[in-house]
């Protein structure tokens, strides 16, 4: 037994002079180590939605080619290869403009320190009532029964301005009548997106980014293209009818859901809304007491 004791004790005395020779991590060094291993992993995500995961094959079979030419000493091919190089850097970022563009929106649309620490600024919240989920579902199902198509996009905690100045102004409460007055075919309204804000219809015809996503199905037109490109680079929520099928689908964080029955659509949007209201309590300190129930806009 003491022969076995010994033994350990000599194994782990191994195992620490080896370890002796690895670099001291301190807790700044970790942090680090995490911060990067996150960066990577989103970095890695973005690259997987957009086409640049296309564009980075080619680039890995580039750098194959360059390294059988290096094991071969192909010494000309080598020398075009490195003369080329920082030509390739410009010529990067050109090709990929679109995705970095999208990327640089995705992060100046996201305020980091009032998610950390969201402290109450003085704006009233801007959650929709009971009544007006009643009111999109009925519009939706109504427009989606003779085949109307529509879209529709709720704002949360990103603002839409920007979207809502391509568009005419509305500032209506929302209504069922409304938004199938706004979709009807051949009237001045109907073609493009509606922003909804709160309880009230804040503009209509308004243009959304499209989605350059390759793995959209391509039965899916400009319609919830454009629905899935909004919610690429904000966190609002939209409604889409098809104009062809008359189906109804949701769609949020560049991902679409199909819709089956009004039922589901207020389940939804329900949740949603729940959400929010849990996301807003967290910080009850520094936001004060909330109201336990909300008013529609008179």
């Amino acid at each position: 037994m003491t022969g076995f004791i010994q033994d350990m004790g000599a194994f782990f005395e191994g195992i620490g002079s080896w370890l002796s020779f690895l670099p001291r991590i301190t807790m700044g060094n970790l942090i680090e180590i995490i911060i990067i291993a996150v960066l990577v992993y989103f970095a890695l995500l973005w690259i997987k939605s957009t086409r640049a995961w296309y564009l980075l094959r080619g680039i890995a079979m580039i750098l194959l080619f360059a390294l059988v030419a290096a094991l071969a000493h192909w010494n000309t091919i080598l020398w075009i290869l490195e003369k080329s190089g920082g030509i390739a850097v410009t010529v990067l970022v050109i090709i990929f403009q679109p995705e970095l563009r999208k990327a640089l929106e995705q992060l100046g649309s996201r305020n980091l320190l009032s998610e950390l620490l969201p402290f109450d600024d003085g704006k009233e919240n801007q959650g929709f009532s009971e009544r007006t989920v009643n009111e999109l579902v009925k519009a939706t199902f109504e427009m989606a029964k003779v085949k109307t198509g529509a879209l529709m996009v709720i704002e949360r905690k990103v603002p839409l301005k920007e979207i809502e100045r391509t568009g005419i102004e509305i500032n209506g409460l929302v209504s069922s009548q409304l938004l199938i007055n706004i979709f009807e075919h051949n009237t001045p309204l109907h073609d493009g997106a509606v922003v909804i804000r709160g309880n009230r219809v804040t503009a209509a015809t308004c243009y959304l980014p499209l989605s350059d996503n390759m793995m959209i199905s391509k039965a899916l037109g400009t319609r919830h293209r454009a629905a899935v490109g909004i919610s690429e680079v904000t966190d609002s929520v939209t409604i889409v009818v098809s104009e062809e099928t008359g189906r109804v689908s949701l769609v949020e964080g560049g991902s679409l859901r199909r819709i089956s029955d009004a039922e589901e659509l207020r389940q939804a949007l329900a949740a949603m809304e729940q959400q929010e209201d849990t996301g807003a309590g967290r910080f009850w300190i520094w936001k004060g007491k909330r109201k336990n129930e909300r008013k529609a806009d008179k």
